[in-house]
């Protein structure tokens, strides 16, 4: 929280939530902090702030001490400690995405009696952490722990659409290979369709990984707004055509929406 006259302070109204100043303060020094690509020195963070650069001093020393900040002997600046990050992955481990994405799954196999699929990315492929089967007579094939092309399938593309640059220049400057006559390989057209996933939230795949086989996913996005993981209904041809199948983008939307939700997204 910034403070934009730290010499002057206001009496809170009854209303207002009665906050730990000092707490406050300490918090958005190590947020900013966190945030920076580079050390920062004492009067960058009270700019930055709004805080007096003996506020800021106080604050950072405490930091030092808890283990939180460290202080560059060499220049003075402060930065960050892997500390952070230790409590930050006890979080993320009890945030498992695919108990916390199980109910949904469940609801939305109930919904569109189609095969349901939860992948995660892993380099250019997907790999399916969790499926539940159609009831219908031809299930679409695939397995717990099997890969497909990410850039030949919905929940691949949903991915890729909120993936790093680094994957994406990867993605781009490699031969994309060919699955059926559908399949996209050329990288402007997957930047484009990409683009549109962004803006829709919707993924889309028409027969391009194996032929006759359609689908549609969202992207599972965090706090952080990055894709963990992504859901996708996945359909025969001759049961759900190419168009039809985005009758299903509604359920999956949905879906992927109230899941992001326990991830910390906030739409």
């Amino acid at each position: 929280m910034r403070e934009n006259s730290p010499r002057r302070s206001a009496a809170p109204s009854a209303e207002e939530p009665q906050f730990d100043r000092t707490l406050v303060k300490g918090m958005r020094l190590l947020e900013i902090l966190a945030e920076s690509q580079q050390p920062r020195g004492i009067t960058d963070l009270a700019s930055a702030t709004g805080l007096l650069k003996s506020n800021v001093h106080r604050i950072l020393q405490t930091l030092v001490e808890l283990r939180y900040v460290r202080r560059e002997a060499e220049t003075g600046r402060y930065s960050c400690t892997m500390r952070l990050w230790e409590y930050g992955e006890l979080v993320a481990d009890r945030l498992d995405v695919r108990s916390l994405a199980r109910p949904l799954l469940e609801k939305l196999a109930r919904d569109t009696l189609e095969t349901v699929h939860l992948a995660i990315l892993d380099g250019l492929d997907v790999i399916y952490i969790d499926k539940l089967d159609s009831p219908q007579q031809i299930p679409a094939y695939s397995r717990i722990g099997g890969r497909a092309p990410a850039h030949a399938v919905a929940t691949g593309k949903a991915l890729l659409a909120f993936a790093a640059p680094e994957t994406l220049e990867r993605l781009y400057n490699c031969d994309l290979q060919r699955f059926s006559k559908m399949t996209i390989t050329s990288g402007k057209r997957l930047a484009a369709e990409f683009a549109n996933i962004r803006k829709t939230g919707l993924a889309l795949n028409s027969g391009e990984w194996r032929e006759g086989v359609n689908g549609i996913a969202a992207p599972l996005l965090d706090h952080r707004n990055r894709a963990v993981a992504a859901i996708g209904v996945t359909c025969p041809g001759v049961r759900v055509s190419q168009a039809s199948v985005k009758l299903l983008g509604p359920h999956v939307r949905s879906a992927a929406q109230e899941i992001s939700a326990l991830l910390g997204h906030n739409a």
